[in-house]
Parts: structure tokens; sequence; C-alpha cells
């Protein structure tokens, strides 16, 4: 009895720790890998990368007149003044949620041989979905614009393409020129739409990634690119504009809800995952947000005119709050149809071509978006299709990149400002001795 005693608790003494998981162990199985990729989405949908955060801070960054800034918060203090430290902590968490979720994807991509055959596409191709857009994101927000200067020689950000198990001096990755992190992101993402099927739940779909390809091309200027990018979500009829405006947002103050008919991808938050990073600043503290980011209502009058529906879309809780974001738990939407029609039109403006791409004029793709806003659309010029960018796009993160591509100077800076480029952080030049720091900094 005693010997079995003796054995027993040797044998307990040898139980492997639960707590952690040896990585050769870890990836073993199909389930194992898919499991692995749900965790990716979560990581991408992290408040401090498509959660929200870096898309408010390019639209602070971008902001002159229409947002008025009331919190504490140093770091958007800074970003709101054009004055980003390359010790800024929203900076700093921005680069280590994007690599996190890069190196989540590139262990699943790495371990897609051990994926059931039926599913291997699919999985590979969400993976490398989420890889091309993270890279996408973060190479616009820590590299020069694509027009700005030489892509080929600009410093972009690192590409890492396998897995991280531990610092060795492999670990310490060069950063990439913005055209070879864009080519990468390219070919994950078009990887990715050959791959995915056209839905997907509220996963990522091949419509998600030719969404993506439009916003990267036309960010890069290849409007025939973006154009057929954006035609192909369009012309799949998986998506439709929501009868009104305010619609394709999460319902104020609602409970977690489902993706509306005109998102293409969107970030799913759930009460026990997260909450919606555009909420936490741009929400009035009676829609679970801080109120600390108000809409000039100067801004609203003389942006907006009265006829249009869009102008209903703020609410007045002591201050002016965008409606879009109302909801601490509302899916935060990435890509909504309405911008691919905006895409579309632009692009056909641009290009003038014999026959339209996509067989639509942009004066029928302009008159899409504004019939929706309760508008008629008499000229479709590339002035008109800007301005219904900045309309219908308003606090979603593009008007940074915007001025950048149209070269549009913001307030007194310049649109190529050293100043609207995020620093690479402190933390990661210490860490990584082949870094280089952006200008300015």
């Amino acid at each position: 009895m005693l010997l079995a005693t003796v054995s027993s608790c040797k044998k307990a003494l040898d139980i492997n720790p639960v707590d952690t998981i040896e990585q050769s162990k870890a990836l073993q199985t199909s389930k194992d890998v898919e499991v692995a990729l749900v965790g990716s989405y979560s990581a991408l949908g992290s408040r401090n990368f498509y959660g929200g955060r870096p898309f408010l801070m390019a639209d602070f960054l971008a902001n002159t007149d229409a947002i008025e800034w009331y919190g504490t918060y140093e770091e958007l203090t800074q970003t709101i003044n054009k004055s980003l430290l390359k010790t800024n902590t929203f900076v700093d968490n921005v680069w280590a949620d994007g690599y996190t979720t890069i190196n989540d994807v590139n262990n699943v991509i790495a371990s897609i041989s051990k994926v059931d055959a039926a599913k291997k596409n699919k999985v590979e191709g969400e993976a490398k979905f989420i890889r091309g857009s993270a890279y996408f994101d973060l190479v616009r927000l820590f590299g020069k614009a694509y027009n700005d200067g030489s892509p080929t020689t600009n410093l972009g950000v690192p590409i890492i393409l396998t897995p991280t198990t531990s610092v060795t001096d492999a670990s310490y990755v060069s950063r990439a020129t913005v055209a070879a992190v864009y080519t990468q992101a390219i070919a994950d993402l078009t990887d990715a739409e050959a791959k995915l099927p056209a839905t997907n739940g509220f996963f990522a779909t091949k419509y998600s990634a030719a969404g993506m390809l439009a916003r990267l091309y036309l960010q890069m200027g290849n409007y025939s690119a973006a154009a057929n990018a954006a035609n192909r979500v369009i012309a799949s009829g998986n998506y439709s504009l929501t009868p009104a405006f305010i619609d394709a947002f999460p319902v104020m103050g609602s409970s977690p809800g489902s993706n509306t008919t005109e998102d293409v991808f969107s970030i799913q938050v759930r009460t026990l995952t997260g909450f919606n990073g555009f909420n936490e600043f741009y929400g009035s503290s009676t829609y679970g947000g801080r109120g600390d980011a108000v809409i000039a209502q100067d801004w609203i009058d003389n942006t907006y005119s009265t006829a249009d529906d869009r102008i209903n879309a703020f609410y007045d809780d002591g201050d002016m709050y965008t409606s879009k974001f109302a909801n601490p738990y509302g899916n935060v939407s990435i890509i909504r149809l309405a911008e691919m029609y905006l895409i579309r039109a632009e692009c056909n403006a641009r290009l003038a071509p014999a026959a339209p791409i996509g067989g639509q004029t942009p004066l029928q793709d302009l008159a899409v978006v504004r019939s929706r806003a309760g508008l008629t659309t008499t000229t479709a010029t590339l002035a008109n299709i800007l301005n219904e960018r900045k309309l219908e796009l308003a606090f979603e993160g593009f008007a940074l990149h915007d001025a950048k591509r149209t070269q549009t100077n913001i307030g007194s800076l310049a649109w190529n400002s050293n100043a609207l480029v995020f620093p690479i952080p402190q933390r990661e030049m210490d860490a990584n001795k082949n870094l280089v720091q952006n200008p300015g900094y």
C-alpha cells in the first residue's frame, strides 16, 4: 500500500504544466490550427488594432476643425496636436498588437499541412487576409505614403513571414521598403481572395479580401486594379446598402448584434471579448464611452446640407457625438459596401475609360450612395466624389489616408509632413538594433 502511494505521488509530480504548451506540441491537429485561427481574429480585433484605436488616431492626426478633444490621455493629446512622441504608448500598442496578430497567423500558416483537406484553403485564406490587412495598415501608419517620394527606397515596416519562437539574431529584422510591404500585402490578399469562399459567416470571405485590395490599390494610385477589386465586391450581390444610413452601424445602446447587409467585413465585439475602440472616445458617457471626442456643431452644420440624412447621424448628450459608435459592444465595421461604390466611382472618374469598369458610370455609383442619404446627384466630378467620401466615411479612419493620397494639406501641415507618420516605438528601437527611426523623431 505504501509503495502504491509513493508510485501515485510520483505520477502526480510528473504532470506537465497546463498553463503553457510547448510550441512543438501546440498545433498538432486540424482543430488546433482552426482554434488558433479564431485566436488570430481576436488579436486582429484588439482595441489597439482593428478594434478601433489606430483608425481613431488617424482621424485625430487629420483633424483641423471637426473634433474637439477634452480628454486627459496624453497620447491622444499628442495625436490631435500632431506632436507624437516616440514613447507614445498608444503608438507602441498599435505596433505590438499588429505584430502579435501577424505572429498568430504565421503560426497558422506554418501549420497549414495539419488542416483537413476540405478546410485547408479556407483556413489559409483567412490567415492571409488577416496578415495582408495587418501589413497594409501598419505600413501606411508607420511608413511614408506610397506617393510620397520613392516607395522603393522609403522605409516601411519589417516583414516577418514565419513564427517567432525565440529571440535570436534572426529576430532583429530590418524595416522593408514601403513598396515591399505593399507587395507582400497584395500577395497575401490576392491569395486570400482566391482561396476564401464567397460566404463564411462573419469571418473573412473572398469579397473581404477583394474589398481590402480595392482600398490598398486606391492608396497606391492603381485605379484600374482598385476599380476592378471594388467591382468584384459589388457584383457579387452578397451585400446591399441598408435602407437608412444610420442602420449601417450598431444600434445606439443596444446589446451586441449581427453584421448589417452592408458589412463586407467587420470585427465582432462581444461583452466577454472586448469593446468597440471607437466608442471608447467617440461615444458619450450615456452610451458607454468617455465622451472625450466631441464633434463640433459648426463642422456638422458647414459640412452636411439640411437635406442630407447623414446630418442626423449625430446626437446631443450635452455635446455633439457621432451616432456611428454609440454602442460599446457594437461590431466595428471595417469594410462597408458604400466605400466600394465610392472607390469604383472615383477610379472610373480618374481613368475615364471608354467603357466604365463594372458597367456603371461614376454618376450612377455616386447616386447610389447619395440616394440613400436622400440626395439627388447631378454631376460626378472628382471633387464631388472625394467630398462624398468625406460625408459618407467621416470618423471611420479614412481622412488621414485620403489627405495623403490626394496630396491635400492638413491645416498648416503639408500632406507629407513627418508629423503625420507614426514614430517607430522607442521600445522597439531599444529591442531591435536593426530598426531605423522615422525622420523627425
